[in-house]
């Protein structure tokens, strides 16, 4: 008897399932930051590296499920999108999670601890990010819905609602990294000049995570418009 593919029943009930579990995932390697920042500043190394093996391999997931998108979502669906651009959106959520790999391994790599005098600063801003993460989740696990209704009525306006406040949190963390950045520049000449590039790596992939965030809101935008 011919083996049954459990994803590819998955598809046939929803083909949009599998592309909102895979942002799952991917918003689960951001929410472990918070986490490692906050082990990192207690100099918990072995708690860092712990976490840091819970962000791999939940990267790792969605690299595994974006494949199995790629593969079995169906060329011809009956829907009011094309397949490319669902495709797309997974791309984008992807980054997501290779972001949130990036910024552990550094701090992983280099036992990072930023300056005390910006530690209050940075998890404001680390949570900040991950919060804009956790928004754009929220929206995509409308999208069933969004599809059910053909992008119109009131669920429309309910996620142009929750885009809205992607878009405000997106804000906040691009606000949160000019002053931690304005910060760490008064303490530079304080600070060995290889860790004070590092410092500005990681500000810079935090501010990206942030901002894939909000593309994956901006994708389903358009969507939504289409």
């Amino acid at each position: 008897m011919a083996s049954r593919n459990p994803l590819g029943s998955l598809f046939g009930r929803s083909p949009i399932r599998p592309i909102q579990e895979h942002m799952q995932v991917a918003n689960e390697a951001a929410q472990l930051l918070p986490d490692l920042f906050s082990a990192a500043a207690a100099g918990d190394w072995e708690q860092v590296r712990a976490i840091q093996k819970q962000i791999t391999a939940a990267e790792r997931e969605a690299d595994k499920l974006k494949r199995s998108v790629r593969r079995h979502l169906p060329k011809s669906l009956f829907m009011p999108v094309p397949r490319s651009d669902l495709l797309q959106l997974v791309s984008i959520q992807d980054a997501v999670a290779n972001t949130a790999k990036d910024i552990g391994m550094i701090v992983t790599g280099r036992n990072m601890q930023f300056p005390q005098k910006l530690q209050a600063g940075l998890m404001e801003y680390v949570e900040a990010c991950a919060d804009t993460s956790q928004q754009a989740l929220a929206a995509i696990q409308e999208l069933d819905e969004l599809l059910e209704v053909g992008f119109s009525g009131l669920e429309v306006k309910r996620v142009e609602g929750m885009l809205k406040e992607l878009d405000k949190l997106e804000r906040r963390t691009d606000k949160l990294a000019v002053t931690l950045r304005g910060r760490l520049f008064r303490m530079e000449s304080e600070l060995p000049p290889v860790d004070v590039m590092f410092y500005y790596r990681v500000l810079a992939l935090l501010g990206a995570l942030a901002d894939e965030a909000e593309t994956v809101g901006d994708r389903l935008q358009i969507l939504m418009a289409k």
